[in-house]
């Protein structure tokens, strides 16, 4: 038996949806060259993660292993696949393939960096193939909700893997490509040791609808509204915002794309070829002199981020544009769980303006970019794989992607982060066990999620902040009372005294009974202040801020 072993590793995307990372290597043991396919980031929430600003895998596995990475390779230009290749590159370092879309979109971001464009490296789709280590890897067309998706051939000399990548099967996409189940087939022909496989609508048990299907309903929508037409949907989904376009300019509107992320990713598409024929839009700039009736914005911010266009016009004027009364506003999406509060937070400040505000709760605005249950059973009766690897979903999604594998008399296996799967014979097994988690970007610095930073920001948001400031003379001597101040606590509390008073009198009585032990020790004292405000507050507020303790000593 040959020493050499196939190994599938997911640092980011197995047991959640977002921040995806795999890494595929063949060798011996600890010694495998390493493809490490997509680096994509999740997004923040105000509970979990207050001001962070983006959650990335963490990469200190794949910096240990650095010298063993030939490349990345991207399967297509969705946030969650492609966001984290600037803020990593400067760690791997290491070559980047893609296809021409995605490359667009991953030199801007490199750019960002300072990093020059000929880090990524433009791919052609199957059957052209590239040599990386010691994979041979081809691009293979399938049908999502951003143009060039592509699953991946990954060729080894354990045997050949097909990567899905996030797709659908949609045989009239509008932009990119369509499903060729023909083309898939002849491609699994030979042999497939294993299919590791988007998961996200296992759950969902009909099959999906095709993005064609979207067009005529808002096309009747927008005819309709006798005033102003905005709509938001997926930046990326360039399909789904030519047909805002087009059924904009059929309704005799001027067309207005307002957010940065939209912009961009029309030109991105212009700029490769994949969008040849969007019809014509005037600058933000202009619309306040077209006729209200006659004008229609498709903007950022479906999922409710707080700063994006959807979020700025339910608040106010964004651009000297604002939204009145009798205005439509077209949700053509799907909300991420999770993300509804944000989203349910700018329909209600909509609907105080006045604003007709239609989603997409009946189906006749959006379609999924993703698999339903019914397809991944074809995809794999077409692929025919050995082994079923399920990828991209929460672990309830994975665990019944392997349940409806095993229904098909097909081994599956569950492979969350941080596990290392040998697919060298003829049953996966667990090789070993790595250490994963989440750095977060936190304004222009990367910080470890258990560096205990946003941890302290949460206790904070929920209990407040107490600040003391005690100065001790030469002697050891306290230098007056103790003084304090308060940041996110109520000013009164049971006693109807100012709490400043209460805790002031109280740390000056700890000080006062504190022999000289406590009073020359800084630990001690600042332990003991620290005590007596918690104990203190609690009982007067039912909360345990959280203190901080500033002693100052004369010399």
């Amino acid at each position: 038996m040959s020493e050499e072993r196939l190994i599938y590793l997911p640092l980011g995307g197995a047991g959640e949806i977002g921040m995806n990372c795999y890494v595929y290597g063949y060798g011996k043991p600890g010694e495998e060259r390493l493809i490490v396919v997509d680096l994509g980031v999740a997004f923040p929430d105000m509970d979990g993660t207050p001001g962070v600003d983006l959650i990335l895998p963490d990469i200190t596995w794949l910096k240990a292993n650095k010298n063993r990475i030939e490349a990345l390779v991207i399967t297509h230009a969705h946030e969650d696949h492609v966001g984290a290749v600037g803020h990593t590159f400067e760690h791997l370092g290491v070559p980047i393939y893609a296809r021409a879309f995605t490359a667009n979109i991953a030199r801007h971001k490199l750019a960002e960096y300072g990093v020059e464009g000929q880090a990524v490296k433009t791919c052609s789709p199957w059957p052209e193939t590239t040599k990386i280590g010691p994979f041979t890897v081809g691009f293979l067309p399938i049908s999502h909700s951003i143009p060039e998706s592509s699953g991946l051939v990954i060729d080894s000399p354990a045997g050949r893997i097909v990567h899905t990548g996030d797709f659908k099967l949609d045989t009239q996409p509008l932009v990119g490509e369509a499903w060729d189940p023909d083309l898939w087939a002849d491609v699994s022909k030979a042999g497939v040791k294993a299919l590791v496989c988007d998961s996200t609508n296992v759950f969902t048990p009909t099959a999906g609808r095709s993005e064609v299907i979207v067009g005529p309903a808002v096309e009747k929508l927008v005819a309709e509204a006798p005033r102003l037409v905005v709509a938001t949907t997926f930046a990326s989904n360039v399909a789904r915002v030519r047909t805002l376009a087009e059924a904009g300019a059929r309704a005799g509107r001027s067309i207005v794309l307002l957010g940065r992320a939209m912009r961009r990713m029309v030109e991105a598409a212009v700029e490769t070829g994949v969008l040849k024929d969007f019809p014509p839009v005037v600058p933000v700039e202009d619309a306040a002199s077209i006729p209200r009736e006659n004008l229609m914005l498709i903007v950022t911010g479906s999922q409710g981020e707080r700063r994006a266009a959807s979020a700025q016009l339910s608040r106010g004027k964004f651009n000297g544009i604002e939204l009145k009364e009798g205005d439509l506003f077209l949700f053509s999406s799907k909300t991420i769980p999770g993300n509804e509060k944000g989203v349910i937070h700018i329909m209600n400040q909509l609907s105080e303006k006045g604003v007709d505000v239609v989603d997409d709760s009946m189906g006749d605005y959006h379609v999924s970019g993703h698999a339903n249950r019914p397809d991944l059973l074809t995809m794999q009766d077409v692929v025919q794989p050995q082994i079923v690897v399920p990828m991209h979903g929460e672990h309830r999604h994975l665990r019944e992607h392997v349940k409806i594998s095993k229904d098909r008399n097909r081994q599956g296996i569950l492979a969350v982060n941080g596990m290392m799967i040998d697919l060298t014979g003829n049953a996966p097994k667990v090789a070993e066990y790595i250490e994963t988690g989440r750095t977060y970007l936190d304004g222009s610095v990367q910080i470890g999620a258990l560096d205990g930073i946003v941890r302290d920001r949460i206790r904070m948001a929920l209990n407040g902040h107490v600040v003391v400031t005690l100065i001790m003379d030469e002697e050891d001597e306290p230098l007056g009372e103790p003084w304090v101040d308060l940041m996110g606590i109520a000013e009164t509390g049971r006693s109807h005294v100012p709490l400043v008073d209460v805790l002031e009198a109280d740390l000056g009585q700890f000080l006062g009974r504190s022999g000289a032990k406590t009073l020359t020790d800084d630990d001690k004292l600042e332990e003991g202040l620290r005590r007596v405000v918690r104990q203190t507050c609690n009982t007067e507020i039912g909360k345990k801020p959280e203190v901080t303790v500033v002693v100052s000593r004369l010399s």
